[in-house]
């Protein structure tokens, strides 16, 4: 069971993922043993990882949102092969079983959304597909995410963990080599990976681990976010809205949606309906409630279409087996829909 400890933990985490568990457990009211034990529970039970995230510009891609629309009794088997594919970052079942939303990342030059696009019509499931470019994530990189499960955090506990690392980037990406590969992978793995541990899966030495971070961190070329799956915190409902903005208020309207405690992930997109936003609610009267006070109160919104998701199957940075988190492979890419996106 998830309790107030749990909730205060994660929102710390949301806010410092890599604090340590003395500062984490202060901020928490816990002694650091109870916040490292919490912790420990929570990621070996899949509740929640905390994942090191590669931004995929710095490869050269960029990140495509597909709807395919399909036939229900042939839905499962075509979403379980895209949640397969490496260059597939999200997979989402939604739309009462008739509709897969994935994220491709793919180069803007080269799109591997249009090699998508050839392939799926041939396959008997697939009625129809839109492809369009996730053009700009809403929302500060340090900040964003979803954090309507409670915990709120003090001004002084955001006081005390204001120093520590942040993701929020301030210099242009830097090049990746093959010596990075080792130490990415790992905090794909656990984004929480000492530096000690990182020495010793690199060969390098705890000072060069702790330069090369700081390098990597600061340019934002890697970030740290947190999976969580919503449910095992008793939100079951999943929506993705397709907002329709005028472009004179795109950035405005799409920042204040970002900062939403029930929305996880907004983005501008290329569609019709050009801000992509995920939201996460406990029930359909919750998710009612938001619809018509929250969004309605936002101004800018001129239309929006709702797709209801009834299974995940990939996020960002994790695998939905058995209804636990896993991991989804080494070096994964920032920017798109992760745990509870």
């Amino acid at each position: 069971m998830i309790d107030d400890v749990d909730m205060r933990i994660l929102r710390t985490l949301h806010r410092a993922p890599r604090a340590p568990f003395r500062l984490i457990g202060e901020v928490s009211g816990v002694s650091e043993q109870t916040a490292a034990r919490r912790y420990q529970a929570l990621r070996r039970a899949g509740v929640m990882r905390v994942v090191g995230l590669v931004d995929p510009a710095v490869h050269g891609e960029a990140q495509w949102v597909a709807r395919i629309r399909c036939r229900p009794d042939r839905v499962a088997p075509l979403a379980d092969s895209l949640a397969r594919r490496p260059d597939i970052a999200y997979v989402g079942i939604a739309s009462g079983g008739s509709e897969i939303i994935c994220i491709i990342r793919s180069p803007l030059h080269a799109p591997r959304a249009d090699m998508l696009l050839q392939q799926l019509p041939r396959s008997k499931a697939v009625l129809d597909v839109s492809i369009d470019l996730l053009i700009h994530p809403f929302g500060d990189p340090g900040t964003a995410g979803w954090t309507g499960y409670g915990g709120h955090l003090t001004a002084e506990q955001e006081q005390r963990l204001a120093g520590s690392p942040s993701p929020v980037p301030d210099g242009r990406l830097l090049s990746l080599s093959a010596e990075d590969g080792p130490l990415l992978d790992a905090l794909a793995e656990d984004g929480r990976t000492s530096h000690t541990q990182l020495a010793e899966t690199t060969g390098w030495s705890k000072g060069r681990v702790a330069r090369r971070l700081e390098s990597l961190e600061s340019s934002g070329t890697l970030s740290y976010d947190i999976d969580l799956l919503p449910e095992h915190l008793g939100f079951h409902l999943n929506a993705t809205l397709w907002l329709r903005v005028a472009p004179a208020r795109l950035e405005r309207t799409g920042n204040e949606i970002a900062r939403h405690e029930e929305v996880a992930f907004a983005a501008a997109t290329s569609g019709d309906h050009n801000v992509m936003a995920i939201v996460i609610c406990r029930d359909a009267e919750e998710f009612y409630r938001y619809l018509t006070t929250r969004l309605a109160a936002t101004p800018g919104v001129d239309a929006y279409g709702v797709s209801i998701r009834v299974r995940r199957l990939k996020q960002a940075a994790s695998l939905i087996s058995h209804g636990r988190l896993v991991p989804s492979g080494p070096v994964q890419p920032r920017g798109g829909p992760s745990a509870v996106r």
